[in-house]
């Protein structure tokens, strides 16, 4: 059986600086301190799963600032907004901020921009943490379009010019439609592509290695909105696609003598899940 492990499979840069940073959280408080995460660090069960067993726990909202006063809060690589930072503050917490250094920049940029008088368009999903992380920096209305209907529908009151952003892990493919789409209808508008390179070279790989097999296995959690785009170009070019959490869900039954398989992860998946289901397929007996 030839197995392609795609180069680019597994942790970004900015999941594994986050990690990395709730590890030396871990260290430096020895114990004597809480730690917590806003929201899971990173959308992986596994991941969160350790963290909880070495005591670092999530919050899900300012709700609970009153409840861990005077511990450690470290911010997720999805980022958060504005006020979070500001609320954290009034309960005496601290912030240690693991944002992903490109969703940084997409705030820099909705924080000038709609200072300087620009309607913002953010490309992604509205129920994703980045998004909402994003809207908490515009000062002013936020339109959030998923797709190609919700731009053919999108309309502007105002005589506004408008500044376009992505969710760093967008489908780069449909964002570039979107756009299309929004420029159409001759609004003054400026794009930023803001989806970060690691993604456009972990889809692009995607697309390539699973034009070249016969079946491809996606490995990453189910909240993982990286993986799950990670999913879809692989099952467009690649009619048996299977996307798992772990070597646990892999069927091996499902892969046929004599195929060819392609393995990605997503941006969110530890190296020892990917390296465990590469030997697991490698060594299949056919």
């Amino acid at each position: 059986m030839n197995v392609i492990l795609a180069e680019t499979a597994g942790f970004c840069f900015g999941v594994e600086r986050a990690i990395n940073l709730v590890h030396e959280q871990i260290d430096k408080a020895d114990g004597k301190r809480k730690i917590f995460t806003y929201g899971p660090i990173i959308h992986n069960a596994e991941v969160v799963r350790e963290l909880e067993e070495a005591g670092v726990f999530s919050v899900e909202g300012p709700e609970d600032f009153e409840r861990i006063k005077g511990s450690v809060l470290i911010i997720r690589s999805h980022g958060v907004s504005r006020d979070i930072y500001e609320q954290a503050k009034a309960h005496e917490i601290e912030v240690i901020d693991a944002t992903c250094p490109f969703v940084k920049k997409i705030h820099k940029i909705v924080d000038e921009e709609s200072l300087n008088g620009k309607h913002i368009v953010i490309i992604g999903d509205r129920n994703h943490p980045e998004v909402a992380g994003i809207i908490g920096w515009a000062h002013g209305d936020v339109d959030v379009l998923l797709n190609e209907e919700e731009a053919e529908r999108f309309t502007l009151q105002e005589n506004k010019p408008i500044c376009v952003v992505a969710q760093t892990t967008f489908n780069l493919m449909k964002f570039q439609y979107i756009v299309e789409i929004i420029e159409k209808k001759g609004y003054d508008i400026n794009v930023i592509n803001t989806i970060c390179n690691a993604t456009q070279a972990r889809q692009k790989e995607a697309e390539s290695v699973s034009r070249a097999v016969d079946a491809m296995i996606v490995i990453g959690d189910p909240k993982s909105s990286n993986t799950q785009k990670l999913y879809d170009i692989c099952k467009k070019y690649c009619k048996d696609t299977y996307y798992i959490q772990t070597v646990r869900d892999l069927e091996l039954a499902n892969l046929q003598s004599g195929i060819s398989v392609g393995i990605t992860a997503g941006a969110s998946t530890p190296n020892n899940i990917i390296q465990e289901v590469f030997l697991n397929v490698r060594g299949k007996k056919l």
